[in-house]
Formats: C-alpha cells, structure tokens, sequence
C-alpha cells in the first residue's frame, strides 16, 4: 500500500461537517434471576412495541430495541440511550437484567422457549410475528436471539455540494450523494476487518448457544467455549448467516443495482425454504413465503443504505423513490463494558471511519477483491488477535500494518470533527484506539477472554456487569419526556391501526405475497434495461 494512505481534500473545512446527524440503535436481552432468557412479555409500562417510536422489540419479546432520534452530536445520542436505558430499568419484571453482551445469556435446550415478539392483533402486527416464525424455521430460533448496535449516520447537503464541485461529475446532487454513500459502503467493506478488530466484543459464546450444532469453537469451561484469539463471533459462521444470499450477488456499484438485486432476492423462491413448507401441519401459516428473503430485512449485511420509509413502503421502494437518506452500520457488538452497550470513544471513531470511508478514493469491487476481503474478515474474526498467525497468512500479510497507516491518516479528520463540534471527543476516541492497534490486550475481546478466563464462565462476568449497569440506570433520572404519555399513545396508536383493518388476515398475506412476486418481475425489468443500456 502506498503512503500515505488518505491526505484530506483541501476544500474540507469543519463548516462541511456541522450538519452530520446519527442515531443508535441498540438491542438488549432480557435475562431471568435465574440467568436464562426472559420468558415474560415485553413490559406493559413500555407500551406497544408495534409503534413506540424509541422502545420496541426486535426478534424474541424478550429482545428489547432501542431507538434514539436523529440527533446533532454522539454525546447527545449516547444521552437518549441512556435514558431510554433508564425508563427501562423502571419497567422490568423483578429480578430481570439486561444481559450486557452480543452473544445470548444461558438459553433453554428448547428452542420454541424463545418466545416470539408480539404485535397485537393487527393484520401488520401478526406479519410481523409470522416473518419471525420463519425466520426461526431458516435458521434457528437461537441465531435471532444475538444482539448488537446499529448506527445511523448521514453527512450534511453542503459536504456533499463541495464534494460534487470537486468532481465535478454530470448529473443531479441526489444522483452523486446516492453514488458518494455507495461509495462510503464500498470502502466500509475493505475496512470491516479493522472495524471488527477494533471494536469486537464476542470471542465467547454460553455453550447452550451451540447445543445441537457443529462448530469450531474450543471449551474454555463447563458452560463457556470460545477462541483464543476471536474478536467477534458475531460476525463470524456462527452469527448472522444465510447461505441462501450468498449466491444472490447484491452488489454495491450503485443504488439501482443494489435495489434490484433486493427485490430479486424477495421475489425468488428458494428450494430449501420451500421444502419447510408455507404453512404448518394444521395450515396455519408458518413462513410469510419461500422465497430467498421473506423480506428486505432479512438481507444481513454489516451494512445498509437507508432512506425513511412512509406508510406501506419497502425499504427498497423509498430508495428507489427518494435515494440514500443515511447509513446504517451494523457491525458493532455490544461493549459489555459500557453500561449502554456503546461507548463515547466507540461513536466517536464511528463517525472518523464512515467518514474516511465516504472521502477515499472508491473503485467498484469485482469478484476478486470481495473474496480476498472474506477471506480477511474471516482471519480477524476468529483468529485476529494472534498477529503471528495474520502475518503468515496470504490475505492478512500486511494488514496490521495497514490498519496502523489507516489510523494514522484518520487523525486530520478527527481533528476536522473536532473543531466542527467544540469537542476533543474525536481525538480522544481516535487516540483510544491507537491503544488499542498498540497493545491488543486492551482490545475489548481481549478484556472479555481476560475476564471469563479469571472468573471461570461467560455468564459470570454477564451477570455482574449487568447488574452494575442496572445500579448506574437505578441512579439515572429519565426527565426529558413524558414516557408514560409516550406509552399510552403507542397503545392508542396500535388500536387504531387493529380497528383499521379490512378483511381476513389470510387474504391480507395472500395479497403480501402477490407483490412479492410482482417486485421480482419489476427487478428483471429494471435488470433487463440496464443491460440493453450497455449494449
């Protein structure tokens, strides 16, 4: 790799950076007193988890989600998790936790004990459900269960103008903001191994997690398996996989390009998912269709384009309708040290990456390049903090090198964003991880394994960080809002939308299905025409 790696562009000014804006995401188990997951519905006191608008579920009912706002700094964000964390904490069942890591707290041998997230009665609120029973039915109830942090962020019109007048390309600002985003999520996959190695946080799993499977995982205790070296188990063969999408080539060179290839993916049935069946024994539905994603959602990528969907719009229609609005990064595993699963430094960098990412240079990713990169991402995975082995290894030679070099030619950005915002977080976070790159034995992975190793089980250290997390929310005044009027107009919102509803639900998920079919025929279309436009 040439040096030096990344000079910032002379038009980049702190002004430019001012309009960012970011949200998070973050997804929490519920643990009983007795360490396994929660069995109790989602609390009452939250309201409805159909439409509260920051607590909601994601897979099980007892896979809490929570939402902050688009907000104008990390610390402003990281101020709503927090209290979101503590309105929480007031609502849980006596005796329930929050468990602090990516991979589940102990699971039951059973996995339909891994009680589904409801929705109400509603025609929506049922599809829901059902898109989580064939989600269980793909791949396992106990693969759902895994939490982590999403991070929505989007960079101002007036980066983007700068930017354009620097390249001066033809065509419309929405046109070259959606291809400098495609661009950022390019160069985000070339440097997902150093994000992951960075930032991972799972190199342990509860052994119940893999009752029942193969895995390469070795016994570190009686209810503990790990790898020496991992950083992310997440992120590796036994987090989020589908082996079904692998072969669907949703590529990245463009907005067009990726929004059919999703819509091939929703309308194309799969063998194996067909063989399941639509519906169960006694024909009550049990998968919304066969196809290689029920929907757009199930599409697992370490990252995604997003725009704001209004009502009845697919992901994937309000991109091709109003382009990239922001970016969700997927890949962060919760810090178990952090009380919010996320810490200042963790956003900080967050924001210096994507940017980085959204400023160099991006050439389109053939086939070569993406298999060398999983090759890679593998390596850091499961074997990234042994650094003798990366260095022997073809697709990892250079890479620890190359990470410091990367780091290094991030420091103007984080001075930029310092002076954009009145703050020396950005430094200070950037410094945090020059630690890190230094002495891997403050990586978080690293602390974990430390931790686990000393106190003889993953569920152990769980426990105890957890329940000083929760005497931290205990302590947190949750002020800014009324939550308990939030609460109750959820709960009028979702009898409105139940009222609302015409006809059957059976007739409602036969129509579902219908435009399923019909987005794959409008993605060959758009498929076909673009390739009568190269010839």
């Amino acid at each position: 790799m040439s040096q030096p790696v990344f000079t910032p562009p002379q038009w980049l000014t702190p002004e430019l950076l001012r309009g960012m804006q970011r949200g998070i995401e973050k997804e929490s188990l519920r643990m009983q007193a007795n360490g396994f997951l929660s069995q109790q519905p989602h609390p009452a006191a939250l309201g409805a988890a159909l439409t509260h608008p920051h607590i909601t579920t994601d897979y099980s009912e007892s896979l809490l989600e929570l939402i902050t706002p688009p907000v104008a700094s990390p610390k402003a964000a990281l101020q709503c998790l927090d209290e979101l964390h503590a309105v929480v904490n007031q609502a849980l069942p006596a005796g329930e936790l929050l468990w602090p890591m990516s991979m589940p707290c102990p699971i039951e041998e059973n996995d339909e004990l891994i009680p589904l997230a409801q929705y109400g009665t509603s025609h929506a609120g049922r599809l829901k459900t059902l898109y989580r029973h064939g989600l269980g039915l793909r791949y396992g109830r106990r693969m759902q269960t895994i939490a982590g942090i999403h991070y929505n962020l989007s960079f101002s019109d007036a980066l983007f103008e700068a930017m354009r007048r620097d390249s001066q390309p033809e065509g419309s600002l929405a046109d070259f903001r959606d291809a400098a985003y495609f661009g950022l999520i390019r160069n985000y996959f070339r440097l997902l191994p150093m994000l992951i190695w960075l930032t991972g946080a799972s190199p342990a799993v509860c052994a119940c997690f893999v009752t029942g499977r193969s895995h390469h995982l070795q016994r570190l205790s009686a209810s503990t398996l790990y790898l020496p070296f991992a950083t992310s188990l997440r992120m590796g063969r036994l987090g989020y996989q589908n082996s079904a999408q692998q072969s669907l080539g949703i590529g990245y060179d463009s907005l067009s390009a990726y929004v059919a290839g999703i819509r091939r993916a929703v309308g194309t049935p799969h063998a194996a998912f067909a063989r399941l069946g639509l519906d169960d024994a006694q024909g009550e539905p049990q998968q919304i269709n066969d196809h290689v994603l029920q929907l757009e959602n199930e599409y697992y990528s370490p990252i995604r384009p997003k725009q704001i969907t209004q009502a009845d719009e697919t992901p994937a229609q309000a991109l091709a309708s109003r382009g990239v609005a922001y970016v969700e990064l997927r890949a962060v595993d919760l810090d178990p040290y952090a009380p919010a699963g996320i810490s200042l430094a963790t956003a900080c960098f967050l924001e210096i990456f994507a940017l980085y990412c959204l400023l160099m240079d991006s050439p389109l990713l053939d086939q070569a390049e993406t298999q060398l990169l999983q090759q890679q991402l593998e390596l850091v995975i499961d074997q990234g903090r042994d650094l003798d082995t990366l260095a022997r290894q073809a697709a990892t030679a250079s890479w620890h090198a190359d990470m410091g070099r990367h780091l290094q030619a991030m420091q103007p950005l984080a001075h930029l964003l310092d002076q954009a915002n009145a703050t020396d977080s950005y430094q200070q976070a950037l410094a945090a991880m020059q630690i890190r790159y230094h002495e891997p034995a403050q990586l978080p992975a690293a602390r974990l394994l430390h931790a686990v190793e000393t106190q003889g089980s993953l569920w152990k250290v769980g426990e105890q960080l957890a329940r000083q997390h929760q005497l931290i929310y205990a302590q947190t005044v949750a002020s800014s809002r009324d939550w308990a009027q939030l609460a109750q107009a959820s709960r009028e919102r979702q009898q409105v939308i139940e009222q609302a509803d015409q006809g059957s639900f059976t007739d409602y998920l036969r129509r579902y299905r219908v435009q399923a079919v019909a987005g794959q025929m409008m993605a060959d279309q758009t498929a076909a025409g673009q390739t009568a436009g190269h010839h």
